[in-house]
């Protein structure tokens, strides 16, 4: 017998979660990596640890872990897949409850048709929050080589970038997505989101997430795009997010109100690895 795992995914952005709540993960950052490599591994966007909480006030904690190996602060796809696992498990019930992330509480409640509702937190703007090491600027702008880059910034418990662009099945993922991920600026990295504007109540975004690359979904890059919009005037309080994966409902009342994420919760098939 190898790691228990589960694989599941959220719009396409997959995971494996491993129960350690009576075992801590013992995996290091490169055992990790190779666990999350398509060829050599399982593959995964991030790997899940669901861990006893040490907060009274949430059922149960997980950990993040990128493809990479290193941690993460936050994953929106994520706790979805979190709650869904538990209450299979029996151990999460039918209303709403909260979960600790290593960002903070998040509340998450089961709905109809596998569904799953997650409070994502106020989205935090001041450049120090994100962290980004520029002045306040709406958009910022910043030189990758020849070209000047416009932004938002904000962060979703994680740093994101978001880049409005005319066609997003056209945008640059891979060179200037990466390129801004790592750019000097963002201390921490940032996950790159170009989105385009359909309408005030729909748009479609591709992301290039830091450790990870290009992914089928990304949660808070969803929720960073639309409160960034939001705050622009350009889409409304309710709003599908169209993602190469599938689709989720991102709702924000507007300036100092917390976000939420409605989408899907997907179990694909279970395993033990031998690392």
């Amino acid at each position: 017998m190898g790691l228990r795992f589960t694989k599941m995914h959220g719009a396409g952005n997959d995971f494996v979660i491993v129960d350690c709540r009576d075992h801590p993960l013992v995996l290091d950052t490169a055992a990790i990596a190779r666990f999350g490599d398509r060829h050599f591994g399982v593959g995964f966007d991030q790997l899940l640890t669901i861990e006893r909480s040490g907060d009274a006030s949430c059922a149960f904690a997980y950990g993040i872990f990128n493809q990479d190996g290193h941690r993460a602060k936050q994953c929106g796809n994520g706790v979805r897949c979190v709650a869904a696992w538990l209450h299979r498990d029996g151990t999460l019930g039918a209303g709403a409850t909260r979960l600790s992330s290593p960002s903070g509480a998040i509340a998450v409640e089961m709905l109809a048709g596998g569904r799953v509702r997650a409070g994502m937190g106020v989205p935090r703007f001041a450049p120090q929050d994100v962290p980004l090491d520029l002045s306040p600027a709406e958009p910022y702008r910043v030189r990758l080589g020849d070209a000047e880059i416009e932004f938002g910034a904000v962060s979703m418990g994680n740093p994101h970038a978001v880049i409005e662009v005319a066609d997003v099945a056209a945008a640059p993922l891979s060179t200037l997505g990466a390129a801004l991920s790592s750019d000097r600026h963002f201390p921490q990295g940032a996950n790159v989101g170009f989105v385009q504007v359909i309408d005030r109540g729909h748009v479609r975004l591709r992301v290039w997430e830091r450790g990870a690359g290009a992914t089928l979904a990304c949660g808070t890059g969803a929720c960073a795009a639309v409160a960034v919009l939001r705050r622009r005037g350009k889409v409304d309080a309710d709003v599908a997010v169209d993602l190469p994966g599938g689709t989720l409902q991102i709702g924000w009342p507007g300036e100092g109100r917390e976000l939420s994420m409605t989408g899907p919760a997907e179990f694909v098939f279970e395993g033990d690895y031998c690392a």
